[in-house]
């Protein structure tokens, strides 16, 4: 599904200009949604919503969200909430739909087959200075995906001007890794008006645009907010009577730091389940540029390109990730100690574990474990007090932050009531998986 982000604050008169004709463009492509965030408007605009789009509200074209606010116009934040209330409309694409912009004829399905046809890009407008007041207005118009949003952090909310939170989010969308595509010209026209309306919500910002252009250039992260990414309480279609919506913060990233044979697969296909973006280990080669990245670096590129990342070297690094990524959630599974000892004394075994000869061929998989272990053959003995050493560690090093780690135990029965519970996140209709058990015998 693609929703189409606009947020508004006394921009009523250009949304009713630009609104009706977007949903006629866009008439033949099913699967939009257009959500309107009304960011603290005193310009009429849900009188003009409920009046005028009470059809396209109730068929669920139009969604409307309303944020309570009677601060300043605060750019980053705004258009993150709207993204998120996007997420929560269960959008696969976002569109940042600035609310004085026309999308042309056939936008939806154009953005839906550029982003179908790659897969590993994201689609911006490139607008060039003297090539017209129409094409001006449509700098904000970025198309991501929901992976790409949450890995990126969204707009950078530190921005309270217009103008660089766009070009702070391409750059750090690019720094991931996804590649830059120009929106068709034939899409990009916008209702010319001055600076002075862009600037009416927020005067004091006028003077510090170049500044804050200055910042995005010199920029080297990848990340925004740390977490933190468009929260706040909103209603949806103009239902104030009711408890708000509260959009609480996304993890940065999410970690599992069991050490191997704790159901790391498992938690891996769980965290699929749920719509995250995960990685397991995959292999020693990308064990390897974590450990080296991590460790010359203090981040690990290969590491952002998901939002989640567990088995090892992940669970040796907790305590620099941590550092690295802010704003992050720590998943330690665990399990009953004889069937875990059981478990990783066949994992050394070549007749019980059918990718044991790759280790022999790639002498990280021996280093790894001689770091975890003190060496590559380990007896039960070794086994077990390193085992107990790491759960009791990272305990103690999340001892006053309760909200940051789940402890998972899935020989106890738990699953996915407490891990949903720790990323509120809702309990999906499936058994909570059990993934990559040791053969007894092969």
């Amino acid at each position: 599904m693609i929703a189409f982000c606009t947020t508004v604050k006394n921009r009523t008169p250009h949304l009713r200009n630009t609104l009706p004709r977007n949903l006629a463009d866009n008439r033949d492509y099913a699967d939009l949604k257009f959500i309107i965030l009304d960011y603290g408007d005193r310009d009429g605009l849900l009188y003009y919503l409920s009046t005028n789009h009470a059809h396209d509200i109730q068929s669920g074209r139009v969604i409307v969200y309303s944020y309570r606010t009677d601060g300043p116009f605060a750019m980053g934040h705004a258009k993150n909430l709207a993204h998120r209330c996007g997420l929560v409309e269960g959008a696969d694409i976002l569109v940042n739909l600035d609310a004085d912009n026309y999308t042309g004829p056939g936008f939806a399905q154009y953005v839906a087959d550029q982003m179908s046809g790659s897969p590993n890009s994201f689609l911006w407008a490139n607008i060039i200075p003297g090539q017209g007041k129409s094409f001006r207005g449509c700098n904000g118009r970025i198309c991501v995906t929901r992976n790409q949003f949450i890995l990126a952090g969204g707009y950078d909310e530190k921005f309270d001007t217009w103008s660089p939170d766009d070009k702070c989010f391409n750059g750090r969308l690019q720094r991931l890794g996804f590649c830059p595509i120009e929106i068709d010209r034939q899409y990009l026209r916008a209702i010319p008006h001055s600076d002075g309306v862009r600037f009416r919500e927020y005067p004091h910002a006028q003077r510090n645009v170049y500044e804050y252009e200055q910042k995005v250039t010199e920029c080297t992260n990848t990340i925004a907010n740390w977490g933190r990414v468009g929260c706040g309480e909103v209603y949806r279609n103009f239902d104030f009577s009711n408890t708000p919506m509260e959009l609480l913060p996304i993890p940065t990233r999410i970690f599992g730091i069991g050490l191997h044979k704790t159901a790391t697969n498992s938690l891996h296909k769980a965290l699929g389940i749920l719509g995250i973006d995960s990685a397991h280990w995959g292999s020693a080669r990308r064990a390897r540029a974590i450990w080296t990245e991590m460790k010359e670096c203090g981040r690990s590129a290969t590491i952002e390109g998901h939002h989640a990342s567990n088995d090892l070297p992940i669970g040796l690094l907790y305590r620099e990730l941590d550092m690295a990524y802010p704003g992050s959630k720590f998943i330690l599974t665990v399990r009953d100690e004889s069937r875990w000892l059981a478990s990783v004394e066949n994992h050394w075994k070549y007749d019980r574990n059918p990718y044991r000869h790759t280790w022999d061929t790639d002498c990280f998989t021996h280093q790894m474990h001689k770091m975890l272990y003190g060496c590559r053959w380990p007896g039960r003995e070794t086994f077990i007090n390193r085992y107990r050493r790491h759960l009791a560690e990272v305990v103690q090093y999340f001892r006053n932050r309760p909200g940051d780690l789940l402890v998972l135990n899935p020989d106890a029965g738990e699953g996915w009531t407490e891990l949903c519970r720790f990323l509120s996140l809702p309990v999906p209709p499936v058994p909570y998986p059990v993934e990559f058990v040791t053969k007894e015998v092969r």
